[in-house]
């Protein structure tokens, strides 16, 4: 009986010896995985693009980068606790939650984004209507000061600065004013 339980004593420390190089290499790979991430991401610029795209600051490299670190921990964590022989399933069920949660996040914040980019790039390519031009789009007269990939901005007779999603400019009859020169 005294070799039997020392037999566990000693598996049960090799395995959770194991269980912490696991943890140890998966959390220096998450690092070093997460910082070359960031660094291809910022040397394409996709901070600059994204900015330029939609006119606000946003650090995506660093959420892209961060996200792609933290899910390497959360595996070196599951791998770790199985070989430590803790069930996984309440695990695999929260992990398929989590991922399942940003999925969805993802689509929900960009259900209006993808429209209006895709608009926004029609507008640019066909050229249909550009800056300086009168415009009158459902009840709305004006002059387009500004065109972007995201929305445009029309100054009304007033003075009102109107901001419109692009997606509705090539959803909606767009009709041109002429201008009496």
């Amino acid at each position: 009986m005294l070799k039997s339980l020392e037999e566990i004593f000693s598996t049960f420390i090799t395995k959770f010896i194991v269980a912490l190089v696991i943890l140890l290499f998966g959390f220096t790979i998450g690092k070093i995985i997460g910082k070359i991430i960031h660094k291809v991401l910022s040397e394409i610029g996709l901070n600059k693009i994204i900015s330029k795209a939609t006119r606000k600051k946003i650090k995506i490299e660093e959420g892209i980068s961060n996200f792609v670190t933290y899910f390497i921990y959360f595996i070196a964590i599951i791998i770790a606790l199985k070989q430590v022989g803790i069930s996984t399933d309440i695990l695999n069920i929260l992990l398929t939650t989590i991922i399942v949660v940003v999925i969805i996040s993802f689509f929900l914040s960009i259900k209006d984004f993808m429209p209006n980019f895709i608009s926004g790039l029609f507008i640019h390519i066909k050229g249909f209507i550009k800056e300086g031009d009168s415009i009158k789009i459902k009840n709305i007269k004006g002059k387009i000061i500004y065109i972007n990939l995201l929305e445009t901005r029309i100054k009304t007779k007033k003075g009102d600065i109107i901001y419109i999603p692009n997606s509705l400019l090539t959803k909606n009859e767009v009709v041109k004013i002429k201008t009496k020169k």
